[in-house]
């Protein structure tokens, strides 16, 4: 039973098992996820959610990692949907704030996609550093650093264009 849960857990319900680039996809299937726990129970909701699914990520990578040599298989895309949760915080924050639909905010969430993507496939800095430890603790936090990057990027981005336009 352990082994199912972690499993569905580790592959967010077998989306790491599409090709090509799992990766992305489990990037992609964030975002709807964003935006029913945002609908749901708003901001707060969104941000407890975050640390909630590290945890139980963490633990579904240990599991499903367990005496094996590959530390990070391809199908384990729960890290790149808690590290795009991350990338979304800034869009989720502006959306609670301005009391928009969170279609308004679209290039947001445009914009936490790609970044976030472009992150975690570049590896620059300690998003390459936490990559190489040989653990299920790289493999959740080279994503969160990732979502970091790209939620500074967001907000950055965010600032400029409001800069810019108002």
């Amino acid at each position: 039973m352990k082994d199912k849960w972690a499993h569905i857990t580790a592959t967010v319900f077998y989306v790491g098992h599409l090709k090509p680039a799992p990766g992305t996809w489990g990037s992609l299937v964030a975002l709807p996820m964003a935006w029913a726990i945002y609908m749901i129970g708003g901001f707060w909701l969104f941000a407890l959610a975050i640390p909630a699914a590290y945890i139980k990520g963490y633990y579904a990578t240990v599991w499903m990692t367990a005496g094996k040599d590959n530390h990070d298989p391809s199908e384990i895309v729960i890290d790149e949907v808690v590290g795009q949760w991350i990338a979304l915080l800034p869009v989720i924050y502006g959306i609670q704030m301005m009391g928009v639909t969170p279609q308004t905010l679209w290039p947001g969430w445009v914009a936490a996609f790609v970044l976030f993507r472009w992150f975690d496939i570049t590896k620059p800095g300690f998003v390459g550093w936490a990559d190489r430890k040989d653990n299920a603790t790289g493999v959740m936090l080279d994503d969160v650093i990732a979502g970091v990057f790209a939620a500074i990027g967001v907000a950055a981005l965010a600032s400029i264009y409001h800069q810019v336009m108002m």
